[in-house]
């Protein structure tokens, strides 16, 4: 037990010295379950995927065809508004920003914001030019594995940092919503679900933007 606390404190400090451990955050070795309500049931029979509002026609995939759209593979570091941190995750699902290159989500040019549509009604907006970032990824597996359903099977967002991307703004990891099902493109920013609830709307790792 010691020998797992001290090598967690040495990896800590090595991330920290390293430039990827922001202010507030400790190391975990773990993957933290934290969200609000019941865990849902995925019937691949009915299950669909939207994306509508400010895009030039809406678009519906089944999940059979969800599967089919191409595949990207990402690992970044991921920090909870809860001030843990894990590094080097590897995620693999659906990049938006290769939806949009290839044609197959078309947002009109007063598309600013997306608001991420999840079960039960979950919310959680981002602007437009973070989900079409390469650190924002739309996954069905993680560690090479299918997503747990506690982690939002099937198919969940994730936002990180990637290393050595300096360039790439990174909020914290609630505003990829579990168990996704929609984007919503907007002319205007809408506060999603924890948002509506006093937390931050930018949420900037960096700039300790935890709450409003």
């Amino acid at each position: 037990m010691f020998d797992s606390i001290f090598k967690r404190k040495d990896d800590e400090q090595r991330f920290s010295r390293q430039g990827r451990l922001p202010p507030g955050q400790s190391l975990t070795q773990k993957f933290p379950v934290l969200h609000y309500g019941p865990v849902p049931t995925f019937n691949p029979a009915t299950w669909d995927f939207r994306v509508w509002g400010e895009v030039e026609s809406e678009a519906r995939w089944t999940w059979d065809e969800f599967s089919q759209l191409p595949r990207t593979r990402l690992v970044m570091d991921i920090h909870c508004v809860t001030r843990w941190s894990k590094f080097d995750t590897a995620w693999e699902g659906v990049s938006v920003r290769t939806l949009v290159e290839q044609g197959l989500i078309k947002p009109k040019p007063g598309a600013s914001f997306v608001m991420q549509h999840a079960e039960y009604g979950f919310t959680t907006n981002l602007p437009v030019e973070i989900m079409l970032s390469d650190n924002f990824l739309m996954a069905t597996h993680f560690d090479g594995k299918p997503i747990t359903p506690d982690h939002g099977y099937p198919l969940r967002g994730v936002v990180g940092q990637i290393v050595g991307r300096d360039d790439l703004k990174t909020p914290y990891f609630w505003k990829g919503a579990k168990w996704l099902r929609g984007l919503e493109f907007m002319q205007y920013d809408r506060r999603g679900f924890w948002e509506q609830a006093g937390y931050h709307n930018e949420a900037d790792i960096w700039k300790e933007e935890r709450f409003g």
